[in-house]
């Protein structure tokens, strides 16, 4: 990959639309969607980033969006699965142009309505919750975020994440409680791990086979010990295998301590209403903190792919398919890696990639602890 400036697109373009869509199209050709899924997504794109697609990018961010390092408003993925094609997603802040958190909360919300339209899919669950996490005052750092997985077909499967400190940061437990009562898990709560806060609360719209709630947690200066005791599955991983991924993705020994930079994360899913534990766990590493360069991040993602018998050329291809620069040349181009389980289904291997649209995060000049091997 040759290095190229922020915002440089292969293509020539210049907006915040094309530049992404650019990226959509040409990443969705590495996850094997077709021309036509590819087109599509691309146009879905552009619409749920509304009048900021036109944005030249020449000029700054839309705004501060705690959604990425350079804020850019979209982010991708690709979620691995040994024995299949990987599934590509997008995630988007569909406000991103508002002037404050209550009118990009109104203009999210108007975009996952229309969306519910376009696809015949019901917001109930949303509509439910709306007044805990889209008060008349938000506070935070975010309102509402919609993730699409871009399925074959033309027809996304669509998340929204929520802010469970949109009433006050001290009253997030109170709010992820109380958004599960209503939704029907009363237990859940109490199932949930000890962490340092409540970043996101995230609902599965539209067509799921087991359309999920899901908790995140922050977890500071998390340790591979503490990261194997995080799951509340039954069963859940070999804690083990929790473990080395841990290892390889931090880059840290038995012995090294936990993370000292941006905290670790944990997601829990819940799909069954009559248990009190999740039927789903899955642990974040910022890797993008834990590494000098991309170069080291790749390394690290492709023994973790390796290691679930999944291919990491495709991830090699899917980075040349964002950025022309050379993986070394920068660092956050990967951004978190995450392990995921879900019921009794395989593990899943998940890398989150920027979008890189307004910057380029340099490489670290302090010295950082090298990976160690999947055990």
């Amino acid at each position: 990959m040759r290095a190229g400036p922020a915002g440089a697109d292969p293509q020539g373009t210049s907006t915040l639309g094309s530049f992404t869509g650019g990226q959509l199209r040409r990443l969705g050709s590495v996850a094997g969607l077709s021309r036509a899924d590819v087109e599509t997504y691309a146009q879905v794109l552009t619409d749920a980033l509304g009048p900021e697609a036109e944005r030249p990018l020449d000029l700054p961010p839309p705004t501060r969006t705690f959604l990425s390092d350079d804020h850019t408003p979209v982010e991708f993925s690709l979620s691995f699965k040994a024995g299949a094609a990987p599934a590509m997603r997008v995630l988007v802040e569909p406000g991103c142009g508002a002037t404050g958190l209550a009118d990009n909360g109104r203009a999210g919300l108007k975009a996952i309505r229309t969306m519910a339209r376009r696809w015949h899919f019901a917001t109930d669950a949303l509509d439910d919750i709306l007044d805990l996490f889209l008060p008349a005052a938000p506070q935070g750092p975010l309102a509402l975020w919609c993730a699409l997985e871009l399925r074959p077909g033309g027809v996304p499967g669509v998340k929204v994440y929520l802010n469970p400190a949109a009433g006050g940061e001290e009253r997030s437990a109170a709010t992820v409680r109380e958004a599960l009562r209503r939704l029907g898990y009363h237990r859940a709560f109490d199932s949930l791990p000890p962490g340092s806060g409540y970043p996101f609360f995230a609902l599965d719209l539209g067509g799921w086979a087991e359309p999920r709630v899901k908790v995140y947690l922050y977890h500071d200066h998390l340790t591979s010990g503490e990261a194997q005791g995080l799951s509340r599955m039954d069963p859940g991983p070999v804690p083990s295998a929790v473990e080395g991924f841990f290892h390889t993705a931090a880059g840290l020994g038995p012995d090294a301590g936990g993370l000292d930079r941006r905290p670790g994360q944990s997601c829990h899913s819940f799909t069954d209403l009559g248990t009190a534990r999740p039927s789903g766990f899955t642990l974040y590493i910022p890797v993008r903190d834990y590494v000098r360069h991309d170069g080291e991040a790749l390394t690290r993602a492709s023994r973790v792919l390796r290691h679930h018998g999944m291919d990491p050329s495709v991830l090699e291809r899917a980075m040349a398919a964002l950025t022309e620069r050379r993986p070394e040349e920068g660092t956050g181009l990967i951004a978190y890696l995450a392990l995921a389980h879900q019921g009794d289904q395989p593990p899943r291997v998940t890398t989150y990639l920027s979008s890189e649209a307004y910057a380029v995060r340099p490489p670290a000049v302090e010295t950082v602890r090298q990976p160690v091997p999947v055990a």
